[in-house]
């Protein structure tokens, strides 16, 4: 008796195994799904700006589902956190090749991104980068790597001839030793010097400070038309804060990592009041814009972020690439990609040169007023 139930047991899980292998055949053979990495920080000092360039790609795969998918499939997001960390990246990034996404959206940090590319480069997967834009990352050479935003050369310039134009030729710049940080500082003083301005002081930071009151001291010693610090916004909140506390002279710019809604939080509205940034503007000030930041305020109950369009556009390039590819093959994929011609996204046009970065920037320089954004130049 004890032998025929072990022998029926047995065949049980025989059974239960073939038919679950059964299952999962079928599910893999159905082919009705594409799936599409997303790397991004959910987690730490940059989350914010992580999860609005998330909610804006959740909207664009939305929309491209409602209108019946890509090659008769529908889109589905895999969301790795990369915590802007390069450790972490790199984890999740393997991750999204474990999960065999077809090609991936994303890339907020330039320090984050680096490691993270090298991953899928391997792996010989797409990767569309929305917002980082350090100029080592079209450095590495790499086929599947495509920026869709500007990088930080013309960020620097932009900042270097708005504090030229208006006077401030002794220019202290900080950062904070990230890659993006560091690339843009680096490009910021040739500029700087190039327009005939003096760099009087190039400082590093460590951006876990909470008290920069020593380098705020030394910074009004030293007496600057204008400050410009290329690091994230966690950063340049207290900073801006302790340098109209301490009565510190001369115009104060940040680069587009500080380009958050969090900067003006954490300063806190009154410190925060004529802060400048170099960045490409929010979807609020694109022509022909309206639309997204109607339905993006409908569903998240705010304004889109400053990476929310370039986010968007990341996703609806990949469906024109693949369309234009009519196929998920990697290589396909990414030839479709670098034969790219005056896409048409938010705010941008999109081709690609031979580094498969943008020949054209669109930085602007912002200006806060009254606790909110515009655009100043």
């Amino acid at each position: 008796m004890k032998k025929s139930f072990m022998f029926i047991i047995g065949f049980m899980l025989i059974c239960s195994l073939f038919l679950s292998g059964c299952s999962d055949e079928g599910e893999k053979s159905s082919g009705s799904e594409i799936s599409i990495g997303v790397i991004l920080p959910i987690s730490g000092n940059n989350a914010t700006d992580g999860q609005d360039m998330l909610n804006a790609m959740k909207m664009a795969v939305d929309k491209v589902n409602a209108d019946g998918g890509v090659l008769g499939k529908k889109l589905i997001l895999k969301v790795a956190d990369d915590a802007c960390d390069p450790q972490t990246a790199t984890t999740a990034a393997n991750k999204l090749v474990s999960q065999e996404v077809t090609a991936v959206v994303g890339g907020y940090c330039s320090g984050a991104t680096l490691p993270a590319s090298g991953v899928f480069e391997n792996a010989k997967i797409p990767i569309i980068v929305a917002a980082a834009n350090s100029s080592e990352l079209p450095a590495q050479g790499y086929e599947n790597l495509f920026l869709i935003n500007g990088l930080v050369p013309d960020q620097a310039q932009t900042g270097a001839d708005y504090f030229n134009e208006k006077g401030a030729k002794k220019i202290a710049i900080i950062h904070d030793n990230s890659a993006y940080a560091k690339d843009m500082a680096d490009f910021a003083k040739k500029a700087v010097e190039a327009n005939g301005g003096e760099v009087i002081a190039f400082e590093a930071i460590n951006p876990e400070e909470k008290d920069f009151g020593s380098l705020m001291t030394k910074l009004k010693s030293l007496n600057p038309d204008g400050t410009y610090f290329t690091g994230y916004y966690a950063a340049a909140g207290l900073m801006v804060k302790q340098f109209k506390e301490k009565s510190v002279p001369g115009l104060f710019m940040v680069g587009d990592g500080s380009y958050s809604p969090d900067v003006i939080k954490i300063a806190g509205t009154e410190y925060a009041s004529d802060l400048l940034v170099t960045a490409t503007p929010t979807a609020n000030f694109i022509p022909g814009a309206e639309d997204f930041v109607k339905d993006y305020k409908s569903k998240y109950d705010t304004d889109p972020g400053p990476f929310s369009a370039l986010s968007y556009n990341s996703v609806n390039l990949l469906v024109d690439a693949l369309s234009r590819a009519n196929s998920t093959d990697k290589d396909a994929l990414r030839k479709a990609l670098k034969e790219t011609k005056g896409f048409k996204g938010i705010g941008q046009e999109i081709e690609f040169n031979d580094t498969n970065s943008l020949n054209s920037s669109n930085f602007h320089v912002m200006k806060v007023v009254d606790g909110d954004f515009t655009l100043e130049k």
